[in-house]
């Protein structure tokens, strides 16, 4: 990713400034649920490190602009380490941690594949663009993202954030999107399992009983016995299955 320079604000490094008291505090409110470290991505001028600072944990902020890094670093104790960078290039802690941040909504996705692939974060509360936090909660139905990743992450929304909560207000409102990791995954076999859900969502048919015997995993027999047992119709498309009914398909398909 190319080197951004440090001159303007926030919104010229593809961000907004978050100043709505309610929104900080549903999401410090959510960070403050957890346990461990605290690695915030975005903090800006701090409107989220300076009170979760409070609590004493450690805290790693990741700040692409130089100059509020040094800012930031002024204004925060101790326990708070501004590091100036790049947040999809920042190597996690190996301890466990929570991640939190205002995620400029042009780099939610990619953000989101890098922190899913992590494995030594619980829990991560995220403001993103509304529409890509209501889909990767499942509202509406999930995206192809939101299905490979099901049996390892629980996916909730908190809030939804109008655009006049940010300085200079997006096009679009905001969500506070909740990642939690199961104890206990739904399936084991994660890339065999993510290809068998990218398989499925790309597949031709017209519904999941067309979709899935094209698979060659399955055959229509068992895919109408599946479909009938989840009270699920033959025109069911991918994006409407929860992720139980994913690990079922799965479970099924091997």
């Amino acid at each position: 990713m190319p080197a951004v320079p440090s001159v303007g604000g926030r919104h010229e490094l593809g961000q907004n400034f978050l100043v709505d008291p309610a929104t900080i505090t549903t999401i410090c409110a959510a960070v403050r649920a957890t346990t461990g470290p605290i690695v915030e991505l975005g903090p800006g001028d701090g409107a989220l490190t300076v009170p979760l600072s409070r609590s004493g944990r450690p805290i790693t902020a990741v700040e692409l602009d130089p100059r509020r890094a040094r800012r930031l670093s002024a204004r925060t104790g101790a326990n708070v380490t501004v590091v100036t960078g790049d947040l999809l290039r920042h190597r996690f802690p190996r301890e466990r941690h929570t991640v939190v941040g205002n995620i400029p909504f042009h780099l939610t996705t990619v953000t989101l594949r890098r922190l899913l692939a992590q494995s030594t974060w619980d829990t991560a509360v995220l403001l993103v663009q509304w529409e890509v936090a209501r889909r990767r909660a499942g509202i509406g139905g999930a995206t192809q993202l939101t299905a490979t990743w099901w049996p390892w992450y629980e996916f909730a929304v908190l809030a939804r954030v109008p655009a006049r909560a940010f300085r200079p207000a997006p096009a679009v409102d905001g969500g506070v999107l909740t990642l939690r990791r199961r104890p206990s995954p739904l399936v084991t076999e994660c890339q065999l399992y993510q290809d068998f859900v990218r398989e499925v969502f790309t597949g031709r048919g017209h519904g999941l009983a067309g979709i899935l015997p094209r698979t060659g995993r399955l055959g229509r027999r068992t895919v109408n016995t599946w479909l009938s047992a989840n009270d699920l119709r033959p025109g069911t498309l991918p994006r409407s299955l929860t992720a139980a009914q994913w690990a079922s398909l799965w479970k099924l398909a091997q």
